[in-house]
């Protein structure tokens, strides 16, 4: 199908955190606390996407105080951490929020990310995300993980459905 249609029905973007909203690094300090670093352009994206009413969700298998930090600033309200199976997390939020595995994008970088991304409408990879998952997605984003290529995908299904001119009037 082709990817404009694709992103047309998408009305939930599902996201992975690291290598997906960060670089996939992970910096440890003397004390054992970690740091993770976020692009504020993703952030951005993240609220075009709900001011124009849709869901944003995040599913990751660690657990940070950071994240649920990060989300918080960004409003997000759907998180689950911890998640070892993520598509039995994606298909728990797609019934809360009772849409169709057509209506969700879900991107993310590696291979517990895999068959998520084959799941849903629109599975999606940052550029430096895992063979597998490049060679598997919908949509393999020119940035890579924690560089805006968050919102480099949320411009292009907003773009899609014809919603970003409307939204970035507010900047002009």
């Amino acid at each position: 199908m082709e990817l404009d249609t694709l992103c047309r029905a998408i009305k939930v973007m599902i996201c992975d955190v690291d290598g997906v909203l960060t670089d996939g690094g992970l910096i440890l300090d003397n004390r054992g606390i970690e740091i993770k670093r976020f692009n504020v352009r993703d952030g951005q994206g993240i609220r075009l996407w709900q001011k124009a009413g849709y869901e944003f969700a995040i599913v990751t298998a660690r657990s940070s105080r950071i994240v649920q930090n990060r989300a918080a600033e960004l409003g997000i309200e759907i998180v689950r951490q911890g998640a070892k199976d993520k598509l039995a997390v994606v298909k728990e939020i797609l019934d809360q929020l009772n849409l169709e595995q057509s209506q969700a994008c879900y991107i993310g970088d590696d291979l517990p990310d895999l068959a998520a991304v084959r799941y849903v409408g629109l599975g999606a990879t940052v550029a430096d995300g895992a063979s597998d998952l490049r060679n598997n997605a919908d949509y393999v984003a020119q940035l890579g993980g924690g560089k805006g290529a968050v919102r480099e995908i949320i411009e292009r299904i907003l773009k899609a459905q014809r919603r970003w001119d409307d939204l970035i009037q507010a900047f002009m």
